[in-house]
């Protein structure tokens, strides 16, 4: 839920944007309230407000709004998103027999969409039926090959409880929908026996396949490990049917478990425009892997150099940590999301990120309500100018759902004093806001071991805590109670480094609900940014309620699609929970 090791430039405003405000009384919307603890700093705002009146079920009050989600029961990880024909098409991991994970019921869904915002529900796209997969699809990822013709690689688990990987192909390419798959006879592709020794249980999430300019093979990774190292095994194939194993890991480290869910791209060094996984080499390019570590529940990223004549990765100087300390590789997103996959949109240039957000709540809960898990807004990625991190931003589209504006003037907070946010009155918020700190010479001296657990120092270092010299907490406090016995509060601390400040960026949700069955945690970590030479700003985009706008019980048929694209009715497909904070600096 919460992002913070991307940087963000926003413009010395505070933006709310709401997209539901359906006064359920008990739950009305909550306050918003600017915080400052301990120190002066000078908030430049502009508060923007969005909202849709819409009829509210009772009986899905909490349940999100404008993120992806199914209708109901289980979803996971995405799966091979990507653009065809004019259309999005998202695939995901979904158990449609309840709200929970099932080991031999996940199935492939699948779902459309004009502009990543509204989506429409298909038929399931891979459903378990072959030997080789009938305990389950599991994820994998779509490449387009030349001519736009897609294909699936999916993981299947077979009737020994073994991980295969195989291929699916549409039944009617010609059909933008893609509504039929149909799996290869030649399945399964690759798979662990006695001569690879690959690990039966530990060998899935095919990444997209790439080829090789200098020989012509397609390229595909697999995650696995070996003991206690993750590994990236590489395969090639010069038809995508008959698929070889690399004689070396593609990349691996010791002590880091199972690599799940792996991602692999090209990023320009200089610039903000996406690559096609295909263009691998060339001057001017850098590479990214991702990996899902299973141990921890995170998505770890390395920046490096593809050797395309060895065929591995080498991760730059900094990027080679992992074996020693986890907390020195940078993430993903500091908060609950997980098993993350790419795409690049060719159509307007950009490489696309999901990634799927766990409940905080338990499973009995989940249970009651009927769905869990959804997918995080989609992002924009690329190369921050310093070659050191990613930059991601939330995709523009989603800002079409604004409407109604609120405006907030630059104020002067000091310390210990907050300052309640009038006009903001729906539950859904997209709100941006800067902070310009004074008095830097009053910031608490960092303690270097402090780094290795940004978390804890959230906790130590809360929104509550008083008595500390330094500057922080101040940020916002986030659909607050009016007896503020519930809020979650997403807040900076500037310390004081070896040479420069060091901004500590913390969520902490410990009062965000009055369940306390619920995963109540603080999230947080340092982002690399100035706060002498640049703002310090937050964008938090905030949902509570579900949407009701035209759901369909059954799939829908193309001409109902058209239809229903015509006629502006969105599908009750994208929903959402509190989605947070991404942090830019003005470059």
């Amino acid at each position: 839920m919460l992002s913070l090791q991307q940087v963000l430039s926003i413009n010395r405003c505070l933006q709310v944007t709401s997209f539901l405000s359906h006064s359920y009384k008990r739950l009305h919307m909550g306050t918003y309230w600017l915080l400052a603890m301990f120190s002066f700093f000078l908030f430049y705002g502009v508060a923007h407000i969005e909202a849709f009146h819409q009829t509210h079920s009772l009986n899905q009050t909490y349940k999100p709004s404008f993120h992806f989600q199914p209708h109901k029961n289980w979803m996971n990880d995405p799966n091979g998103p990507m653009r065809y024909k004019g259309l999005y098409h998202m695939f995901y991991q979904h158990n449609p027999k309840g709200a929970i994970w099932s080991n031999n019921s996940i199935v492939w869904g699948h779902s459309i969409s004009k502009d990543l915002v509204n989506w429409l529900s298909l038929q399931h796209a891979l459903i378990p039926s072959e030997s080789y997969d009938i305990n389950g699809c599991w994820s994998g990822s779509s490449t387009l090959l030349p001519n736009d013709k897609p294909k699936i690689l999916y993981t299947g688990i077979d009737i020994n409880q073994h991980q295969t990987q195989n291929l699916a192909i549409p039944k009617n390419v010609s059909d933008p929908l893609l509504r039929e798959w149909i799996k290869s006879p030649n399945n399964p592709l690759m798979e662990p026996n006695n001569v690879n020794k690959i690990n039966a249980t530990s060998f899935r999430d095919p990444t997209t396949a790439w080829i090789g300019h200098h020989d012509g093979f397609w390229r595909v990774l697999i995650g696995s490990q070996k003991k206690d190292k993750g590994i990236l095994i590489l395969f090639k194939s010069k038809d995508f049917f008959n698929w070889i194993q690399d004689k070396n890991p593609f990349y691996s480290a010791k002590n880091t478990g199972m690599w799940e869910c792996p991602d692999f791209f090209p990023v320009l060094i200089n610039g903000s425009i996406g690559l096609d996984i295909s263009i691998n080499n060339g001057y001017g390019i850098r590479h990214v892997v991702k990996v899902s570590l299973i141990d921890v529940s995170h998505d770890y990223y390395f920046i490096g150099t593809y050797d395309t004549i060895k065929d591995v990765f080498v991760p730059d100087k900094g990027f080679d940590k992992i074996n020693n300390e986890l907390s020195l590789v940078l993430r993903y997103d500091y908060g609950k999301f997980y098993a993350s996959k790419t795409f690049y949109d060719g159509e307007k240039k950009r490489r696309v990120l999901w990634g799927w957000i766990n409940e905080s709540s338990i499973q009995e809960d989940d249970v009651k309500k009927g769905w869990s898990g959804i997918q995080a807004i989609p992002r924009t990625l690329w190369l921050h100018k310093s070659g050191k991190q990613l930059i991601q931003w939330p995709i523009v589209e989603i800002e079409k759902l604004r409407s109604n504006h609120v405006n907030l003037h630059s104020k002067v907070l000091k310390g210990g004093k907050m300052l309640e946010i009038f006009g903001v009155t729906a539950a859904q918020a997209d709100v941006e806001i800067s902070f310009e700190v004074k008095e830097l010479e009053k910031a608490q001296v960092l303690d270097p071991s402090w780094k290795l657990d940004p978390q804890h120092l959230c906790k130590e270092n809360g929104s509550k805590v008083k008595g500390v010299v330094g500057l922080g907490p101040f940020g916002l406090l986030v659909l607050a109670s009016k007896d503020m016995k519930e809020y979650t509060t997403i807040f900076f601390k500037v310390f004081r480094g070896n040479k420069k400040h060091v901004v500590l960026m913390c969520c902490d949700t410990r009062r965000s609900s009055l369940n306390h069955n619920n995963d109540l945690a603080n999230y947080g970590a340092f982002v690399d940014v100035d706060p002498i030479n640049e703002e310090l700003s937050i964008r938090s985009l905030i949902t509570l309620w579900w949407r009701v706008l035209g759901h369909k019980e059954k799939h829908a048929s193309q001409q109902e699609f058209i239809q229903l694209w015509q006629s502006m009715i969105k599908h009750t497909f994208m929903c959402s929970i509190m989605e947070q904070l991404m942090l830019k600096s003005r470059s």
